[in-house]
């Protein structure tokens, strides 16, 4: 059974009728642009075919009662009075409350069942694809008007205020704003947005290395502090307003650690740039060799890899009919992303299964993923 008839099925048997809604919002595959969203500069996301799917009604009531099914557990809580509690699917429910009434949104209250496919912890952004599936709800039952950007930064509010993870803006946005067969170009300081075709007779196969570090639990928040303290050092607001002269100018000053950071992101944020360029152009090749130059600047200058990590990327690359390779996602762990040619596809996997099992013992998953539409709804049934 489809993820979306199992959530309708499940509504059916719990509440004896029709949901009145559906929403759904995906996951995301960073295509190119690592660390560089909360420095203010460019990434390349494309929405991809996993994502959270919520089948909802309205209550007559402030009370939002959700039931997760891939977990069996349950939430029933008012929407006046709530608090934080411990770190669970729980919280991003209740923080997507608190962020919207934050806006000055009036919520009303909603009953239904959630499950998702989004691997969690993978570097794929299961959370922002709860987030946004849960806005959805909100602002279909509180009709609520519906700006994917401005419910992407609402969003990134429950991260950053609620959750606790210093998160750049990244995930929302494409979560928010995807479209089929498109990757997409965010400048992350003027929120602006280019969608960029992807090239032809190719896949984007997403290779799950079976290692996880959480966010909160990781060096993610330490980096993110090293490049303030890089953006301090110049004076400027973020490194995106550094050049990589001016960084080189400064190279004997800055402390080595600092300025490999700050290396990082200037290099990054001119790869995204190029990979726009490859992309309009239909180049496989050039977008190819500039992943593979961004998984060497995350291993060697952001220092956000691990050996099985290394040991995925260079077996994908080494593959036929692989153009590139990088690891996406915040890092320590997760998911490496490989440009492959679409008739490669199926004996690429196979290849790197066995090879990566051989090398490292684990058990990796290989999803081949297609670029998606964003966060959207359906409306099933009437109020009776």
């Amino acid at each position: 059974m489809i993820l979306k008839d199992k959530v309708i099925q499940a509504f059916r048997e719990k509440y004896g009728a029709d949901p009145v809604y559906l929403t759904r919002s995906p996951g995301r595959v960073n295509i190119i642009g690592e660390h560089t969203d909360y420095n203010d500069g460019f990434v390349l996301p494309m929405a991809i075919n996993f994502a959270t799917w919520i089948a909802l009604r309205p209550r007559p009531d402030d009370r939002v009662i959700l039931t997760a099914l891939d977990k069996n557990e349950k939430l029933d809580f008012g929407l006046t009075g709530f608090s934080k509690g411990k770190g669970s699917w729980r919280e991003y429910v209740k923080g997507v409350a608190w962020s919207l009434q934050e806006e000055g949104f009036e919520l009303k209250g909603w009953e239904g069942v959630l499950s998702g496919d989004v691997p969690i912890g993978a570097g794929l952004s299961s959370s922002a694809a709860l987030e946004l599936a849960l806005a959805r709800a909100f602002a279909l039952v509180s009709d609520l008007a519906w700006n994917p950007v401005q419910m992407a930064l609402t969003c990134q509010k429950v991260e950053n205020s609620w959750v606790g993870v210093n998160s750049g803006i990244m995930d929302q946005i494409i979560s928010a704003s995807g479209k089929k067969n498109y990757a997409l170009m965010i400048d992350c300081r003027s929120l602006k947005t280019k969608q960029v075709p992807l090239p032809e007779k190719t896949r984007f196969v997403i290779l799950d290395t079976a290692t996880r570090r959480g966010l909160l639990d990781s060096a993610y928040n330490e980096r993110r502090e090293q490049c303030e303290a890089a953006a301090c050092h110049f004076g400027v607001k973020t490194l995106r307003d550094i050049t990589q002269g001016q960084l080189e100018e400064r190279a004997g000053i800055l402390d080595l650690v600092i300025y490999r950071r700050a290396q990082h992101v200037i290099s990054e944020n001119q790869r995204v740039l190029d990979a726009v360029k490859a992309l309009d152009q239909g180049d496989a090749a050039a977008l190819g060799l500039l992943m593979n130059e961004s998984h060497t600047s995350m291993r060697d200058d952001f220092e956000i890899s691990r050996d099985e990590m290394d040991q995925m990327v260079a077996i994908a690359q080494g593959q036929p009919g692989c153009y590139g390779a990088r690891m996406t996602g915040g890092g320590f762990g997760g998911c490496a992303v490989a440009l492959v040619a679409e008739d490669q596809v199926e004996i690429f996997k196979d290849r790197v299964m066995q090879e990566y099992r051989a090398k490292t013992g684990l058990d990796p998953k290989i999803y081949v993923s297609s670029a998606t539409d964003g966060t959207g709804f359906e409306v099933l049934s009437n109020m009776e």
